[in-house]
């Protein structure tokens, strides 16, 4: 996704959405592990998206 899509959501979206990354993360990491991970590029935008979101959050309790 894209930081215009987070930046439309509140923060409570925004942590449900945290929430479904790092699992999709966590099962990347097992399919890595196990040689069955077929496209390697979504580690890294899994990986991204986890940061995006992490720094809008931090954005976010600061300015409220």
């Amino acid at each position: 996704m894209k930081l215009e899509d987070f930046k439309n959501k509140s923060v409570d979206q925004l942590q449900s959405s945290l929430m479904e990354f790092k699992k999709e993360a966590f099962n990347l990491r097992f399919q890595k592990a196990n040689g069955q991970l077929d496209n390697t590029s979504r580690v890294r935008i899994v990986r991204r998206s986890v940061a995006r979101i992490m720094t809008l959050m931090k954005q976010k309790a600061q300015k409220g």
